[in-house]
C-alpha cells in the first residue's frame, strides 16, 4: 500500500512512518521542517519538504495513495495565542488543503490527528465524543474546524475520515526543553532533570491530564485506517481514561521542582472515555503511564542520575 504521513518527521509522525515501513508499505513523507526533524526521517521513506499550502505540490504526491496520515499541525497550544494567524495557515487552511488534494487524487481514506482540547474546560469526566466541542484557545478552534471539514468530506466528496482526539501524547522523539517555550510538559521536565535542573510546574500542579504513549497513538491510527467501521467523519477519543497531576509526574520523574504562574487557557482536567475507539476500531491502550515514564527515564538517563545524586 501507498500511504501519505503530513508531518511524518514529527514527533508523532515519525512514529507512524517507521510503523508503516515495518510492515512494508510504501511512505512518503510530507513536511516543511519547521517543527519537525531531519533526525527523525525514515530511511526507507521518500522525504518531500512541503508546505502545506502547496496544493499542486500535495497533488503530486498523493496521485496513488491509498491513505492519508494526516499529522502536520502547528502544535504548540500557547504559540496559537500569541501567533494566531500563523497557525490558522498550518491547521485549518492546510487540512483543508490536504483534504481536497486527497479528494481530487481519489485517495481511499484519511486519517486526521485532532485533539482532545477541542473539549475545553469539562466539569463532567470522563469526557465523550457526543459532548459539546468547547474549544478555549486559537489552536483547540483550529483543530476542531478541522475535524468540522473532515465530516464534511464524505457526505460531499466521497472521501472516507475518521478524527483521532489525542490526550496528551507522550514518549521518544517528543519535544523537550530545547526545543523552546512550547514543548510538551513531561519533554521539558525529562529534558530539566537531565540537565540537573528544576522541572517548572505552572499553578499549583495539581491540574491533571490523560497520558497516551505515542505506540499506543500509532496503533489508533493504522487501525483507524484499516477498520471497515469507520470512514464516515466519526470522532474517536484516543487517551487511557486514567489522569495524573502533572506534580505526581515531576515525582515520577525525579528531582527539584519549581512553580510558575498560571497560563491563560488552563484547564483542570482531561480525561478520555475511550469505549468508542474500543467499540469501532478495536483499540485500547496497552502501554501504562508508569512503564512510558520508566522508558523516558531509561533514554533520558535519569535512573543513573537519580542513584547518583542520592549516594
Amino acid at each position: 500500500m501507498k500511504y501519505i504521513v503530513t508531518g511524518g518527521a514529527g514527533f508523532v509522525g515519525s512514529h507512524v512512518v517507521d510503523a508503516l515501513i515495518a510492515r512494508g508499505d510504501e511512505v512518503h513523507i510530507v513536511d516543511d521542517l519547521s517543527s519537525g526533524k531531519r533526525d527523525h526521517i525514515n530511511r526507507d521513506a521518500t522525504f518531500h519538504e512541503m508546505d502545506l499550502s502547496d496544493i499542486e505540490g500535495l497533488k503530486k504526491v498523493f496521485e496513488g495513495a491509498d491513505g492519508v496520515f494526516h499529522l502536520a499541525a502547528q502544535a504548540r497550544m500557547q504559540y496559537s495565542i500569541a501567533e494566531p494567524l500563523l497557525t490558522h495557515h498550518s491547521n485549518t487552511t492546510g487540512t483543508l488543503h490536504v483534504l481536497l488534494a486527497a479528494r481530487d487524487c481519489g485517495v481511499r481514506r484519511v486519517v486526521y490527528s485532532a485533539s482532545s482540547s477541542a473539549y475545553g474546560a469539562k466539569d463532567v469526566m470522563p469526557v465523550t465524543e457526543d459532548m459539546e466541542a468547547s474549544p478555549i484557545i486559537p489552536y483547540a478552534v483550529m483543530k476542531f474546524v478541522g475535524e468540522k471539514y473532515c465530516a464534511m468530506m464524505p457526505e460531499f466528496y466521497d472521501l472516507e475520515t475518521v478524527s483521532l482526539r489525542y490526550f496528551n501524547v507522550y514518549g521518544p522523539r517528543q519535544t523537550t526543553d530545547m526545543d523552546g517555550a512550547y514543548a510538551t510538559v513531561i519533554g521539558i521536565f525529562c529534558g530539566k532533570a537531565e540537565k540537573g535542573l528544576k522541572m517548572p510546574i505552572v499553578g499549583d500542579g495539581l491540574q491533571r491530564r490523560d497520558f497516551t504513549n505515542v505506540k499506543d497513538v500509532v496503533r489508533a491510527n493504522l487501525l483507524a485506517m484499516s477498520s471497515d467501521n469507520v470512514g464516515r467523519g466519526e470522532i474517536l477519543n484516543i487517551g487511557t481514561g486514567v489522569s495524573y497531576e502533572i506534580k505526581k509526574v515531576a515525582e515520577m520523574i525525579g528531582g527539584e521542582i519549581e512553580f510558575m504562574p498560571k497560563r491563560p487557557g488552563e484547564v483542570f482536567e482531561v480525561r478520555a472515555d475511550n469505549s468508542k475507539a474500543k467499540g469501532l476500531i478495536g483499540w485500547e491502550p496497552e502501554v501504562t503511564f508508569e512503564q512510558g515514564i520508566e522508558e523516558l527515564k531509561v533514554l533520558h538517563g535519569l535512573r543513573e542520575k537519580l542513584v547518583a545524586l542520592s549516594s
